[in-house]
């Protein structure tokens, strides 16, 4: 838990940094420190959401694929 607390107080550090060095405005620093990460959480919901959809798919797929027997082709090795 604290590597995730740091990490999480470093990014906003890293995030407030970066744009105050390109906008030059304290509010408008501290309104992306703060939005980016909101924003940025609901979209990380999304793509879970959409990888194990994805992961879903693939393992209902691939009993389908294996379930044919063995043929003597199969076995030879190279």
């Amino acid at each position: 838990m604290a590597k995730t607390l740091t990490f999480g107080i470093m990014h906003l550090g890293i995030a407030f940094s970066v744009t105050y060095a390109l906008t030059g405005s304290i509010a408008i620093s501290g309104a992306v420190t703060f939005i980016e990460p909101a924003v940025n959480t609901v979209a990380h919901y999304f793509f879970d959401r959409y990888w194990e959809r994805r992961e879903r798919r693939h393992a209902a797929a691939v009993p389908a694929a294996t379930s044919t027997p063995a043929t003597p082709g199969d076995l030879v090795s190279a």
